[in-house]
């Protein structure tokens, strides 16, 4: 069994998380794409603090999908600078990890 990640990116608006969540499933480069919010995000920004609306993009997919995954976000992603985060899944049931391999097999 490979290794797993949860990777996070947000967006500015419910449409763009739509797309960019159905591109990345469209190119099969993760299981599933959960879109969280709207959420508030305050951070330092050009030096200044900014306060926006954001939606969050929860990837799941297999680690060695990682490198293809974060050229697609970057390529198809409105901000300069978007956050591309990954957190290694360290456990999870046995059937879901498998599904996160082969979700068109279940």
């Amino acid at each position: 069994m490979t290794g797993h990640l949860h990777v996070l990116t947000t967006v500015d608006s419910a449409g763009t998380a739509a797309t960019l969540a159905q591109s990345i499933l469209v190119a099969r480069l993760a299981a599933c794409v959960q879109v969280v919010g709207p959420m508030r995000s305050m951070y330092w920004w050009q030096g200044k603090i900014d306060d926006a609306q954001e939606w969050l993009l929860i990837i799941k997919t297999p680690e060695p999908d990682y490198p293809a995954l974060e050229a697609h976000i970057s390529a198809n992603h409105p901000y300069d600078t978007p956050e591309i985060t990954a957190t290694a899944i360290v456990a999870g049931s046995a059937k879901y990890l498998r599904w996160l391999d082969t979700p068109d097999q279940v």
